[in-house]
C-alpha cells in the first residue's frame, strides 16, 4: 500500500496498464511535456516515448475520432479531456460511432476506447470548467459511464475500464484530485464496474451519490447523526452499470431514499435511480424519493457554493424525509 492523492492514484494506474499492455496508448492535449493540466500524467512521456504518449491539438473530435481508429486496429487509448465541459466537441464521435461500434457489426470489431475527464464544480472554475454531463453519456446505449470517489476506487476503476472491451467514460471529479490522500493498493488492483461501495450504514434514510458528493453526504449524516437519525450513504462508482440490487437492498432497509448528485436537476441521472425505485420498491418507501441536486441553470462562479448540493441542502433533505 501506498499513499496517494487522486491525481496520482490514476497515475499510477496508467502507469500500471502501459507497462503491462503496449497496446495501451494515452492521447489528449497536454498530457505529455505538461503532464495534464491536473498532472495525471506526469513523467508518462519520458517512461513511455512519444509513441505511446501523444500530445494533441486542441481538437475534441479528433482525439475521440483517433482514439477509435486507434482501438479498432488493435489499440487500447485512454483519450484525455482537458475539461468535461470541452467533452461536446467530440460528441458526435461519442455517441454516432463509438457507443454504436460493436453494436452495428454483430461483435466482429470491439472499440476498448477509455475516455478520461475531469468534471464537477468545487474550484471556481465558472460555467465552462464545471459542468456535470454524464446523464448524456448514460442515456447512451454503449457507453459505460465511471465516476470514482475514492484514490483506491480510482485506480481500481481505471485499470478495469481500460481492460474493459466497451468505450467508457471515466469522469474524475476535479476537486478530489488533490484534496484527499489514502492508501492505495501498490501493483494489480481493480475494482469491478458495476459494484456500489456502502460507504456508512445506516437504519433511517439512505443516501445515494457518487463522485465528490459522497463526502458532502457523509458530513450530513455526522450531522444528521447528532439529532438521532442515522443515515446510509451509499456510493455508487458507476452510474452504468449501475448497482440496483444495492439500492434496493439499502432502500428496503431504510424506506427513506434521498438522492444525490451535482448535475442539474431535470433529467438528471438522479431522474432514473428515482423512478426505478418508484418502479420496484414503491411498497418500501415510508417517505418520498428525495432529489439534491445542482440547479436548472449554468454552472455559477459566484455562487457555486449555492448551486453545489453541500451537507447543508443534504440536511435538509434528510430532515425533510424523516419528518414525513
Amino acid at each position: 500500500m501506498t499513499v496517494m492523492t487522486f491525481a496520482k492514484a490514476i497515475n499510477d494506474a496508467l502507469r500500471h496498464e502501459m507497462k503491462r499492455d503496449e497496446r495501451v496508448v494515452v492521447l489528449g492535449e497536454d498530457v505529455g511535456v505538461n503532464g495534464g493540466v491536473f498532472r495525471c500524467t506526469e513523467h508518462l512521456l519520458m517512461e513511455f516515448g512519444p509513441s505511446r504518449v501523444i500530445d494533441t491539438p486542441l481538437s475534441e473530435s479528433a482525439i475521440i475520432g483517433v482514439a477509435i481508429g486507434m482501438a479498432m486496429n488493435g489499440l487500447r487509448p485512454v483519450a484525455e479531456i482537458q475539461f468535461s465541459d470541452f467533452i461536446f466537441g467530440g460528441f458526435e464521435q461519442l455517441v454516432s460511432n463509438l457507443a454504436k461500434i460493436r453494436y452495428r457489426n454483430a461483435g466482429h470489431y470491439f472499440a476498448p476506447v477509455v475516455v478520461r475527464a475531469p468534471v464537477g464544480g468545487g474550484v471556481r472554475g465558472g460555467m465552462y470548467h464545471s459542468q456535470s454531463p454524464e446523464a448524456y453519456f448514460a442515456h447512451t446505449a454503449g457507453l459505460k459511464v465511471v465516476i470514482p470517489s475514492t484514490p483506491s476506487d480510482a485506480k481500481g476503476l481505471l485499470i478495469s475500464s481500460i481492460r474493459d472491451e466497451d468505450p467508457v467514460i471515466f469522469f474524475e471529479p476535479k476537486r478530489l484530485y488533490h484534496s484527499l490522500r489514502e492508501d492505495v493498493p501498490d501493483g494489480d488492483y481493480t475494482v469491478p464496474l458495476g459494484k456500489a461501495r456502502l460507504v456508512r450504514e445506516g437504519d433511517d434514510v439512505s443516501v445515494i451519490t457518487y463522485g465528490a458528493t459522497v463526502y458532502d453526504a457523509l458530513e450530513a449524516a455526522e450531522r444528521a447523526a447528532k439529532e438521532g437519525v442515522s443515515v446510509e450513504v451509499l456510493d455508487l462508482r458507476t452510474i452504468v452499470p449501475y448497482d440496483w440490487e444495492a439500492i434496493s437492498r439499502s432502500v428496503r432497509k431504510t424506506g427513506r431514499p434521498v438522492i444525490a448528485h451535482e448535475a442539474q436537476r431535470t433529467a438528471g441521472f438522479g431522474a432514473e435511480i428515482a423512478a426505478m425505485i418508484a418502479e420496484r420498491e414503491i411498497y418500501s418507501l415510508e417517505a418520498p424519493v428525495l432529489r439534491v441536486t445542482g440547479y436548472d441553470t449554468p454552472f455559477p462562479l459566484v455562487h457555486e457554493h449555492h448551486y453545489l448540493p453541500n451537507p447543508e441542502r443534504i440536511l435538509r433533505a434528510i430532515r425533510r424525509s424523516v419528518a414525513s
